[in-house]
């Protein structure tokens, strides 16, 4: 598992990318650079670099952060999040515990799932066709 002090973090992430990965923020939606992001590759975390998803995963659920229907295996965990008046089930980085963002039951593809995610916390990777 990879640690840090939180001054490593604040010093190596952006403000947002810090706000969102170390603190449990949610950037704004529709403003990730990755949500439009359509070629083939891999998203990593952003703290660590760990492998987390894989383009064939992404889809348009049109809720304005880049959504897959399946994280890499045992690349995430899944922690119980009951703030802001609900239940939902947030994702973090299982290397090194970044806030990622959260999955739902409610995707359109044949596993159910809608993994979205915060585009500052992953950087995209791409492999050529």
């Amino acid at each position: 598992m990879t640690t840090h002090s939180e001054k490593n973090w604040k010093e190596s992430l952006s403000d947002e990318a810090y706000k969102v990965c170390r603190l449990g923020h949610t950037e704004a939606p529709y403003t990730g650079e990755l949500l439009h992001q359509h070629k083939n590759g891999s998203y990593h975390c952003v703290c660590c670099d760990a492998l987390l998803f894989e383009s064939n995963t992404k889809f348009d659920s049109g809720c304005g952060w880049p959504s897959f229907d399946a994280a890499v295996e045992g690349a995430v965990k899944y922690v119980e999040d009951t703030g802001h008046g609900m239940v939902r089930i947030e994702i973090r980085c299982v290397n090194c515990e970044s806030h990622l963002g959260h999955v739902f039951d409610d995707g359109p593809t044949a596993t159910g799932q809608r993994y979205c995610v915060n585009s500052v916390a992953m950087t995209f990777d791409e492999t050529e066709d």
